[in-house]
């Protein structure tokens, strides 16, 4: 009779490398952030957990937006979300509206002049 024989497990096994933001469950880029922060020169030194902490205070605030135009969307019978429905959600909610306020979210005539100005500008070079 053959037994089988129980090897010992190899520990040196080659492990997948995972990204900051996936050891920190984020959706949002860590190592983006943590490449922009220095040049903003806002501190002399930043910690560590700084790039950490900001991704998760942005995701929070796009999945709490996102939420709120999907209601939008649902609320017009529409699948997906448009920036009409981003921006109704924005101006709807008094402290996301306080957050943000900018010019081009209150007149989409605006934003759209704006980008026809960057795209001529962009195909004259």
């Amino acid at each position: 009779m053959s037994r089988k024989r129980n090897l010992p497990q190899c520990s040196h096994r080659k492990k997948h490398a995972l990204s900051c933001s996936s050891r920190a469950e984020l959706q949002f880029p860590m190592s983006s952030l943590d490449c922009v922060l220095p040049e903003g020169q806002y501190a002399q030194r930043l910690s560590s957990y700084t790039p950490v902490f900001l991704a998760g205070v942005l995701e929070h605030l796009m999945a709490h937006i996102l939420e709120l135009a999907a209601r939008e969307a649902r609320s017009s019978r529409k699948v997906r979300i448009t920036p009409e429905h981003v921006q109704r959600a924005l101006n709807n909610n008094e402290t996301l509206s306080r957050l943000f306020q900018l010019p081009w979210l209150e007149n989409e005539d605006v934003g759209r002049t704006y980008f026809k100005i960057l795209r001529s500008t962009v195909t004259s070079l």
